[in-house]
C-alpha cells in the first residue's frame, strides 16, 4: 500500500505543521501537472468546452469546519489542480473581510461560549433574525472564537481543535490558491450599518487576486467597478420564491431574463433544482436552464452538492451518480460545481466521466451483489436481480431458505417479517420461538409456510438507516417485485451474457436437517444439476456456494465441484496459520467483513491489519462484506463517498471482491480512467488508516476499544451435519414447538435475530 505524501513546509508560519499533518492525511501522491492533457478528449458541453470547474466551498467543509485554514489548505492536496477556493466575506464592526460561511455566527463557531449575552436581532433582507452577527464583533474580538462543524449530521470531532476565523488576505495570502472565489450576500444590510462591501473589496492589497466575485444582489453587481484585471462577475440565483432585494423580483422571475444578467455578469451560480427539479426527492424531467443560459453567454455553475444530504432517490445514495447527471448526460454540462466535498467533485469530472457503456475494466476483482441490487429494490427479488446483473455485477447472489413443502427460494432471511409483508398477511400467527436461530426472540419462519404461500407475500426493501438516520431507500418500489425460487434465479443467471457466475449462501443446515426434515444441501445440488450447472457444456457460469460453517461447506466439497466460499461472521483482527490451513482444505475464499480489515472506534478507522495478505500468502481470495452507498455506513476516513472506501479496500488492502447492495458503484469503480495512469491523482490515492486521528484533538480522540479478537483453528472446527430426520405430518401449519435444544456440537449458527415480534410488526409498518 502507498504511503501519503509529505509536502514542504510552506508559508503558513506557525500553521505549517498542521498543514502538513493534513497534507499527509489524505494524499499519496502529487498531482501531476500534466493533469488536464490527461483527461478525457470527449467533448465537453460547458460554454468555452472545458472541464467543469470544482469549486470547494469554504474549502473541504464535508470534512473540517468551513473556512478554517487546514479545510482549505487539503483542497490543493486532494482535487484537481484548477480547484477554486471559495470564501463567504464576511464584514466585522471595524471594516475587515472575513472568511465565514454565514453573517449569523451561532451555527458555524464558537461564538455563543465566548460572548454568552451579545446575542442580537436586525432585521435581515426584511426578516427578523436573532443571532451573533458579525458587525457586533471587531477582528479582535473575533481572536478567542473558533470554527466548528455548520451542519450536525458532520462529525464534531474537530470542533475542538480551535481553528481561528481567518480574514480574506489570511487565505490569500498564506495559501496562494491558484483561483481564488469571493461570495459576496447582504450588502445593503451591511450599508445601512455604515459598512461597505465594495470599499472593502476596492481596498484589497493588489497582492490579493480575486479571480470570481459572485453575489445574489444585482445592484451590486451592476455598481461595483475593478481595474482591468479584475475578477469574472457571477450572479448567484436564491431559491426561486425568494425576493431579490434591489429589482423586488423572485429570483423565479430573473432567471427568466438573462440576457438582463449578462449585461453584468459572465456566468450565473444556481441551486442544483434549477437543473434537475425534485418532487417527493425524486428527479423529474430536466430543465432547459443550462441550454438558455449558453445561450446567453453565461457560464452556468451549480451549487448545493454534497456527500451527507439532499440527494435524489434516483442516486442510490452514491454522489459520483450526481455530478455526473449534471455534466455527462448527453444534453448539456454544467460549467462548475460548488461542493463541500472538492475530492468527489474531482474524481467524478476526471476518472468517471465520459466513460460510456463499453468502457473497458482497469482493475480486477469481482463485484458480488447482496440479495441483488437491494440497495434499489426489494432484495432476492427478480426486479433486484435484474438490476444488479444490468449495473455490472459479475456475481449475483441467493441466500437459500426453504419451505415448508422443501422449495428452496431466495430471501435475505429465514425470518419472513424482516423482508416481507407477512405480517399484515393471514400467516402472521404461525410466528415461533427457535432458540438454535433466533435465540429468545419469536420470528416468522420461511419453513412455516409453503412455497405457495410465500408467494403470495409481498417483498418489503430494507431501510437499514431509517430510524437513527432517516434515510430510506427508494420508497416507490418499496414493494415492488416478487421473490424468486432458487430454480427461476438459476435460469435468470444462466441467460445473462455478462455474469461470470452465482454465489449461493447457505445457512441452518443441521436445524433443518434435525428439526424440520428439510435437506438444503441436496435441495441446492438437485437444483444446480436440473438448471444444468453441473455440465460445463450447459454453462460456463461459475457456481460458489458460501456457508459460516465449516460442516456445510464439507457437505458440499464431498457432493461437487464447486468452489466454496466460507464465512467469517466474527470481526477479527488475524488469523491463526492453523486456522488458515483448516480451512484451506474445504473452502477457496473466504469473506470477512469491513473491520476486520480497517478497525473502526466512534466511525473513524483506527489502523488496518494484515489479514488480507496472511489469507492470500495461502491462495486464499478475501471477499468483504458489506458495501453500502449510504454514508453513514462508512467511517468519517472515507469522506462520505462510498467510491473512497471501495478504492481504499481494493487499491489500498488489495482484497479480492466487494460483497455489495449497489452493485453499479463497483462496477464502476473498476472502468474509472485514473486507474490506468503511472502516477495516481489524489482522488484515487486509498485513505491512510487512522489519519483523521492525527489531526483531533485529544480531547476528541475515541475511546480506546479491546482488540477483536484472533480466529483460530478452534473456530473452525465442527462436527459433521447430522443425518435428515423426517419431520412428523401435521394437518395443518401451526406455530413450531419452543423448547427444542441445539443440535450436539453443533456450534456454528446464524446471529440472533434482531427484532422481536412487536419489532417486526412496528418495522413493516413503517414501510407501508
Amino acid at each position: 500500500m502507498t504511503t501519503y505524501m509529505r509536502d514542504k513546509p510552506s508559508m503558513l508560519g506557525p500553521r505549517a505543521s498542521k498543514f502538513l499533518l493534513l497534507s499527509a492525511l489524505i494524499l499519496t501522491h502529487l498531482l501531476p501537472t500534466q493533469l488536464l492533457a490527461q483527461r478525457s478528449k470527449s467533448p465537453w458541453q460547458t460554454l468555452t468546452g472545458s472541464a467543469p470547474l470544482i469549486i470547494a466551498r469554504g474549502g473541504f467543509s464535508g470534512l473540517l469546519p468551513d473556512s478554517s485554514v487546514d479545510a482549505y489548505s487539503i483542497v490543493s492536496q486532494t482535487s484537481v489542480s484548477a480547484a477554486v477556493l471559495w470564501c463567504d466575506v464576511q464584514l466585522t464592526k471595524d471594516g475587515v473581510g472575513i472568511c465565514f460561511p454565514d453573517v449569523k455566527m451561532m451555527n458555524a463557531s464558537s461564538i455563543q461560549d465566548a460572548y454568552p449575552k451579545r446575542k442580537n436581532s436586525y432585521l435581515l433582507n426584511g426578516v427578523p433574525a436573532q443571532d451573533w452577527f458579525t458587525i457586533d464583533f471587531t477582528l479582535k474580538d473575533l481572536g478567542t472564537v473558533f470554527l466548528i462543524r455548520g451542519i450536525l449530521s458532520r462529525s464534531d470531532a474537530f470542533d475542538n481543535n480551535q481553528y481561528a476565523i481567518s480574514t480574506v488576505q489570511d487565505i490569500a495570502m498564506e495559501l496562494k490558491p491558484k483561483s481564488f472565489w469571493l461570495n459576496v450576500q447582504h450588502d445593503a444590510f451591511y450599508a445601512q450599518h455604515n459598512l461597505s462591501i465594495s470599499k472593502f473589496l476596492l481596498s484589497v492589497p493588489k497582492t490579493v487576486t480575486i479571480n470570481y466575485l459572485s453575489s445574489p444582489e444585482v445592484n451590486f453587481l451592476r455598481n461595483i467597478r475593478f481595474g482591468k484585471n479584475g475578477p469574472k462577475f457571477v450572479f448567484r440565483f436564491l431559491e426561486k420564491d425568494d425576493v431579490e432585494v434591489s429589482t423586488n423580483q423572485t429570483y423565479g422571475s430573473l432567471m427568466g431574463n438573462l440576457t438582463f444578467i449578462k449585461t453584468f455578469a459572465s456566468g450565473v451560480l444556481v441551486p442544483k433544482s434549477y437543473i434537475w427539479p425534485l418532487e417527493d426527492q425524486y428527479l423529474q424531467p430536466h430543465t432547459s436552464f443550462v441550454q438558455d443560459a449558453h445561450k446567453a453567454g453565461l457560464e452556468v455553475y451549480a451549487s448545493g452538492f454534497a456527500n451527507d444530504f439532499d440527494m435524489a432517490y434516483n442516486y442510490s445514495f452514491d454522489p459520483l451518480a450526481e455530478y455526473l447527471s449534471f455534466m455527462d448526460n448527453g444534453d448539456f454540462s454544467v460549467d462548475g460545481f460548488l461542493s463541500d466535498f472538492p475530492l468527489t467533485a474531482s474524481s467524478a469530472v476526471d476518472c468517471f466521466s465520459h466513460l460510456g457503456s463499453n468502457a473497458s475494466t482497469q482493475v480486477d476483482f469481482l463485484v458480488i451483489s447482496k440479495n441483488g441490487a437491494s440497495g434499489d429494490f426489494p432484495g432476492c427479488t427478480d426486479l433486484a436481480y435484474s438490476k444488479a446483473i444490468k449495473d455490472g455485477a459479475d456475481i449475483i447472489d441467493c441466500s437459500v431458505q426453504m419451505s415448508l413443502d422443501g422449495v428452496p427460494f431466495c430471501l435475505n432471511s429465514v425470518d419472513l417479517g424482516e423482508s416481507t409483508s407477512i405480517v399484515q398477511s393471514p400467516f402472521r400467527n404461525r410466528s415461533a420461538t427457535v432458540p438454535e436461530i433466533g435465540g429468545t426472540l419469536a420470528g416468522l419462519y420461511s419453513f412455516s409456510l409453503t412455497w405457495s404461500e410465500i408467494q403470495t407475500l409481498k417483498p418489503a426493501i430494507t431501510n437499514p438507516y431509517s430510524r437513527n438516520f432517516n434515510l430510506f431507500r427508494n420508497p416507490k418500489e418499496r414493494s415492488s417485485g416478487k421473490l424468486v425460487s432458487l430454480s427461476d434465479f438459476l435460469n435468470l443467471a444462466k441467460n445473462s451474457s455478462s455474469l461470470a457466475g452465482v454465489l449461493i449462501s447457505v445457512e441452518n443446515a443441521a436445524y433443518l436437517r434435525e428439526k424440520q426434515g428439510l435437506d438444503v444441501v441436496k435441495a441446492v445440488l438437485d437444483t444446480l444439476t436440473k438448471a444444468g450447472y453441473s455440465n460445463a457444456t450447459t454453462t460456463s457460469k461459475k457456481v460458489m456456494i458460501q456457508s459460516t460453517n465449516s460442516s456445510v461447506l464439507v457437505d458440499f466439497k464431498k457432493q461437487s465441484r464447486y468452489e466454496t466460499v466460507y464465512q467469517v461472521e466474527e470481526t477479527i483482527r488475524d488469523i491463526l496459520d492453523s486456522a488458515i490451513q483448516d480451512i484451506k482444505k474445504f473452502a477457496d475464499a473466504v469473506v470477512v467483513r469491513k473491520q476486520s480489515i480497517f478497525p473502526v472506534s466512534d466511525s473513524f478507522t483506527t489502523g488496518q491489519t494484515n489479514l488480507v495478505e496472511r489469507l492470500q500468502k495461502f491462495q486464499l481470495p478475501v471477499y468483504v462484506e458489506l458495501f453500502q452507498n449510504e454514508f453513514v455506513s462508512q467511517p468519517w476516513d472515507f469522506l462520505s463517498d462510498a467510491t473512497v472506501e471501495i478504492n481504499s479496500h481494493v487499491t489500498g488492502a488489495g482484497i479480492n471482491g466487494t460483497i455489495t447492495e449497489f452493485p453499479l458503484t463497483a462496477a464502476r469503480y473498476k472502468r474509472n480512467k485514473c486507474l490506468t495512469r503511472k502516477d495516481l491523482p489524489p482522488y484515487m490515492s486509498p485513505v491512510q488508516p487512522a489519519g483523521l486521528l492525527s489531526i483531533m484533538s485529544p480531547s476528541s480522540l475515541p475511546p480506546a476499544e479491546a482488540p477483536n479478537p484472533v480466529f483460530t483453528d478452534a473456530d473452525v472446527t465442527e462436527p459433521p451435519l447430522p443425518p435428515v430426520i423426517a419431520k412428523a405430518p401435521t394437518s395443518s401449519p401451526g406455530p413450531l414447538s419452543t423448547g427444542e435444544k441445539a443440535p450436539n456440537g453443533q456450534t456454528r449458527v446464524a446471529l440472533p435475530l434482531l427484532l422481536s415480534a412487536f419489532a417486526v410488526v412496528l418495522t413493516s409498518l413503517l414501510l407501508v
